[in-house]
């Protein structure tokens, strides 16, 4: 689909990623098309799925929420349908808030967000651990964001 993508609808794409909100009247000013095919355009990307959502970004610690970590997951593959349960119990687990089939050392890397140190000692104790189907897990503690780019690294121009 990105071969069929004019210079144009990588504009709006870029445009859109760095700030959803924007009206498409103010959209269409800085692509340079009228509102109405400007309009067209978005919801076509929109169809074709290349737009998949919109979301407010909320500052974890604005509400409270100042610890994020990554942990490597290893799974006890001699268990029966060790990757199905392990996907099923993590899915109900609200603070894990992305997960990721890896590479190398472990074979998930999970992302965490939760309030404070020991919410994270509780979840980690009392619920991941709990998991039969996993066999290592390995915390790796964010200090603080460096870089955080919501657009994604793609020739816009």
């Amino acid at each position: 689909m990105a071969d069929k993508l004019d210079k144009i609808d990588l504009k709006i794409l870029k445009i859109l990623q760095e700030n959803s909100k924007i009206t498409n009247l103010d959209l269409s000013k800085k692509i340079g098309l009228s509102p109405a095919p400007t309009l067209e355009r978005v919801k076509k990307l929109e169809q074709s799925e290349i737009i998949q959502s919109y979301h407010a970004q909320v500052n974890p610690q604005s509400i409270g929420l100042n610890v994020k970590t990554f942990v490597l997951v290893s799974l006890a593959w001699q268990k029966e349908n060790a990757l199905n349960h392990f996907l099923e119990k993590i899915k109900g687990i609200e603070e894990i808030v992305e997960c990721y089939i890896i590479t190398g050392d472990a074979d998930f890397l999970i992302k965490i967000v939760c309030q404070d140190i020991p919410t994270y000692e509780k979840l980690l104790f009392k619920t991941l651990s709990q998991i039969e189907e996993i066999e290592r897990l390995k915390t790796l503690m964010t200090l603080s964001s460096v870089k955080d780019s919501k657009v994604l690294p793609f020739k816009y121009e």
